[in-house]
Order: structure tokens, then C-alpha cells, then sequence
């Protein structure tokens, strides 16, 4: 069961990581792509902002599916963990804790699921 259970995070947290980086990169599922998504950070004081659009997409893209695939999680899971504290720090950090008031609680929760699974591992059911 722990290795079904391993899979059903890999699988909901790294695709949809995955999912938000090709919104950044592509525009893809109502993304803004890496014009408006870097126009968005340029506003924010994040700048060049298409570069760091691009890194951020990149870093949620392949975190994502190595995070899901079970190949290489502890990389994953960074990539995952770093873009989290890059949107806590830039973002979500001033506005206190709690979700409703745009906070970093949701950020955190993701950071602990990615640090979790690294420290324990994917499980049996891997790519690899």
C-alpha cells in the first residue's frame, strides 16, 4: 500500500507542477506564457522577467515530471522546493500565512510533500 500511496502523490503533485510550467512556458491550459507570465513578474519587480518566466517554467516542468516519474526525485523534489521559496519570497511571504490572504500556506504544504518524498523515497513504482 505505501508504494500505491508514494505513486498517487508522485503522480497528482509532480503533474500538476508540471502542468503550471507548461502554462509559464507554452501557455498552455490558460497560461499566460513567458511574455505575459514575464510582463506579470517585470510588474512585480522580477526582472528580465521572461528570463526568470522561463526558469521558473523550466524548474516546475522538469521537477514535475521527475517528481512524477519517480526518476531522479530528490532532483525533483528541489526543483519543486525551490520554485515554492522563489513564490514565497517574491509573492506570497508578505501576505501572512493563510491561502485566503494570498500567503504561503499552500507553498509550504507543497514544500513538505516534495521534502518528504525525497527523505523517503519514490517507492517501488517508478520509470526507473
Amino acid at each position: 500500500m505505501m508504494n500505491l500511496g508514494l505513486l498517487i502523490v508522485r503522480l497528482v503533485i509532480g503533474l500538476t507542477f508540471a502542468g503550471h510550467g507548461t502554462q509559464k512556458l507554452f501557455g498552455w491550459f490558460g497560461g499566460y506564457g513567458l511574455k505575459g507570465t514575464g510582463g506579470w513578474l517585470e510588474s512585480i519587480g522580477v526582472k528580465p522577467g521572461v528570463f526568470m518566466a522561463f526558469l521558473a517554467g523550466l524548474g516546475e516542468l522538469l521537477g514535475g515530471l521527475l517528481f512524477a516519474a519517480g526518476v531522479w526525485t530528490p532532483v525533483g523534489a528541489a526543483l519543486i522546493v525551490l520554485t515554492m521559496l522563489v513564490a514565497i519570497f517574491t509573492v506570497h511571504g508578505k501576505n501572512g500565512y493563510w491561502s485566503t490572504s494570498n500567503g504561503f500556506e499552500y507553498n509550504l504544504a507543497l514544500i513538505a510533500i516534495a521534502v518528504g518524498v525525497a527523505l523517503i523515497g519514490p517507492g517501488a513504482w517508478t520509470l526507473l
